[in-house]
Formats: structure tokens, C-alpha cells, sequence
């Protein structure tokens, strides 16, 4: 055989085929979806709460809300309510200017503060980004209040020297920026990103699987139902995500040590995640068959930005926004922030999972039943099920 033979040969032409459209799939999708970075940042909404009566606090607040690089500025929140949202990651930062602000600016015994709060459990994005927003408001704040109190105390530079250095302290202390974060993750990016590894370990695998699975269907047709054999694949997906969900744990229990509390939620989790990402990508599969994983990959890439670990829902562009609502993978890496780091139920999100798999697999069903032909089982085929013992026995 030459080598022009060999290149025309399907194998070959698959490969030359899967080379291109993975590189341009993935370029093509990742580019320009990470370029929401920075861009989007002001689609995140953040809350203020001014529960200062003085002059300060309203003066601060109307500056912020101002200058701060966001559309959406909630003010019309109580503390608790805005602290709420956060834990939510519907906001995305809450800066709190509380009651005794002015008084203790006037008074300059105590330092003054806003709290700024973060939620550290959930996009990576968000909390880098907030953190330097936050940065820059201490350091204008710090500046402008210093200068204020300058002018306070400016009339009483005629004073010992002994208290010059107590003036200078407290030009210096007249305000400071208390940064609090909720929902601490342990340092490490291995920690930060756990929710969507773990994510993605079950749902390659089960596209994966899949591919295999639904190739063992179409070749055993004949040989069983197609029910029966559509049964099988499902049973056989499960003790599949039995297995995978205990290995994909114990590796994050043997290199990230998360509470051993949480042992049976991540295993159940795992699973489910499993048995969502096989009914979901089976889907294209059933429908045309190995053709269905050329199109399954880059419904991946858009889902590794979709899944909210890197990029939260408010900064993506529209489809990977419509992506995240349907996407199993997003709903998995939200439900892992929220039962490793969060103080939140992770519920809702598992329920979402739960419907987006009960809709794969009903889809599934459909395509099996009225685009699967039935064939005839070949006979010759003995079903063990059907076999009886006829043999009499005689004393």
C-alpha cells in the first residue's frame, strides 16, 4: 500500500477531519468567550447599603454608586437581605456603610470602616475582580478622608511636640476599609477549581461511555429488544457511575481533603452528575449515531465557559448564557460551590440536574422507539430467560 492509499483510507481521513474541527472548534469558541474578561465585568450587579444617618454616608454612597463600574447598583437592600444575595452569587460584592460611620469620623477616637464583603464560593472572576475593585475604593477613600481630617486637625498644629506623632496617627486612621469574605475556599487553585473538575471527570466520561454504550446497542440489535437493550445501556451507565463517582472521590478526598462529612454527597453527586451527562450527550448519538460525538465536543467547549466556575452567568455573552440554563455541567458546578464552600442548599441545582437528565432520557426513549426500526431477534439465539429444565428426575 502506498502512502496516497493510506490516506484515503476512513481511519485516516477521520483523523485529518477531528484535527482541524477540534483546533478550530476549540479557538473558536474558547477566544471568544474568555473575552468577556474584563469586558463584562460591568454586567455583574453589587449592592450598596448606607445605613450611616450622617452626611458621610450619604456622601460616600452617592460617590460610589457614581463611579463604580457596574449597570446595576442595588441600594433599596437591608444588609441582611444584600448578605442573602451574595451567598447566592446573585451579587457579586455588598459594601456596607454602617450607622456609626460619621459619628466616628467626627469624633477620630476610632476609626471609621465600610465592609466590604465577598463571596469566595463561586466564579474565580468575580472575587480577583472584586478584590482589586475593592483595593482601589480603600486607597481613594483612605486619601480622601485623610485630607478631611488633615483640615480637622490643621488648626491645632500649635501644639507640644510630644503630640505630634498622636496627630499624625490619626490623620492616618481616619478611615479604614474592612474587606470580609464569606464562604473562605482553602488557598490553592486545585481547591478553587475542584467543583469543576470533579464536573468534567463525570461528564467526558460519560460522553465517552455514551459513544461506546449506544455503539453496543446498534450492534446487539437482533439479538434482544430494542427495550431490552435500550434497559441494559442504562444499567450498564449506572454501574458505571457507581465506580467512576467512588475513583473520581477518592482522588479529591487523597489531593484536596474536603470534610469527610461530605464523602456521601460528593459520591451521590458524582453519580447523578454521571447519569445527566450520559442520558444528555447519548442523545446526538442515538439520533445519528457516531456523528453524534463530532457535535457533542464542541457543545463541551462552550460548556467548560457555560459551567460558571470561571466566568459567572451575568459577564457571558448570549449562547453561552442560553448554554448555562440547559447545560448539566453548569448546574453540577454550582451545586459543588455551594455543599464544599457554601453555606447554601444545594437543592435547587441538583433538581435542575435531575430535570435536564429525565428530559435527556425521555428524548432518548423517543428517538428509540420511533426511529430505531424494530428487527427481528436472529433466531438460533437462545434467551437464557426462556431456557427450562425438562429433564425429569427418576429415582
Amino acid at each position: 500500500m502506498k502512502f496516497t492509499q493510506f490516506l484515503k483510507t476512513r481511519g485516516a481521513i477521520a483523523a485529518i477531519f477531528m484535527g482541524i474541527f477540534y483546533a478550530v472548534a476549540m479557538l473558536g469558541i474558547f477566544l471568544p468567550g474568555y473575552s468577556a474578561i474584563p469586558g463584562n465585568v460591568d454586567q455583574l450587579s453589587v449592592a450598596i447599603v448606607n445605613d450611616d444617618a450622617g452626611e458621610y454616608g450619604a456622601t460616600i454612597a452617592d460617590q460610589l454608586q457614581g463611579k463604580l463600574p457596574f449597570k446595576e447598583i442595588e441600594t433599596d437592600l437591608t444588609n441582611k437581605q444584600a448578605l442573602n444575595e451574595l451567598e447566592k452569587n446573585d451579587l457579586a460584592l455588598v459594601i456596607h456603610i454602617p450607622a456609626t460611620f460619621s459619628e466616628n469620623l467626627q469624633k477620630g477616637e476610632v476609626s471609621s470602616s465600610i465592609d466590604f464583603t465577598i463571596n469566595e464560593a463561586g466564579p474565580t472572576t468575580v472575587s480577583s475582580t472584586m478584590n482589586s475593585v475593592v483595593t482601589q475604593i480603600n486607597e481613594q477613600l483612605s486619601e480622601q478622608f485623610s485630607k478631611q481630617t488633615a483640615q480637622g486637625v490643621i488648626a491645632n498644629f500649635n501644639v507640644p511636640q510630644e503630640q505630634a506623632a498622636g496627630l499624625a496617627d490619626k490623620i492616618e486612621t481616619a478611615y479604614v476599609g474592612n474587606v470580609v469574605t464569606i464562604n473562605n475556599v482553602p488557598d490553592g487553585m486545585n481547591n478553587n477549581m475542584m467543583p469543576m473538575f470533579l464536573t468534567m471527570a463525570g461528564y467526558v466520561g460519560a460522553m465517552i461511555g455514551a459513544m461506546q454504550l449506544v455503539g453496543a446497542f446498534r450492534a446487539s440489535r437482533g439479538r434482544a429488544t430494542k427495550t431490552r437493550l435500550f434497559i441494559y445501556v442504562q444499567l450498564t451507565a449506572l454501574l458505571i457511575a457507581v465506580v467512576s463517582s467512588l475513583a473520581a472521590t477518592g482522588i479529591a478526598y487523597l489531593i484536596n481533603q474536603p470534610s469527610g462529612e461530605l464523602f456521601l454527597n460528593i459520591v451521590g453527586h458524582q453519580m447523578l452528575n454521571y447519569m445527566v451527562c450520559f442520558n444528555f450527550t447519548a442523545v446526538l448519538i442515538f439520533l445519528i449515531g457516531e456523528g453524534g460525538m463530532i457535535l457533542n465536543l464542541p457543545i463541551l467547549l462552550m460548556q467548560t465557559l457555560a459551567n460558571g466556575a470561571t466566568i459567572p452567568r451575568d459577564m457571558m455573552y448570549g449562547p453561552f448564557q442560553w448554554m448555562s440554563h440547559i447545560s448539566p455541567m453548569y448546574y453540577s458546578v454550582q451545586a459543588y460551590y455551594a455543599d464544599l464552600f457554601g453555606s447554601i442548599s444545594p437543592s435547587p441545582f441538583m433538581w435542575s440536574m435531575v430535570a435536564i437528565g429525565a428530559g435527556a432520557m425521555v428524548i432518548n426513549i423517543l428517538i428509540v422507539t420511533f426511529l430505531h426500526k424494530p428487527m427481528p431477534i436472529e433466531k438460533g439465539l437462545v434467551n437464557p430467560e426462556s431456557v427450562k429444565n425438562t429433564t425429569e428426575i427418576t429415582a
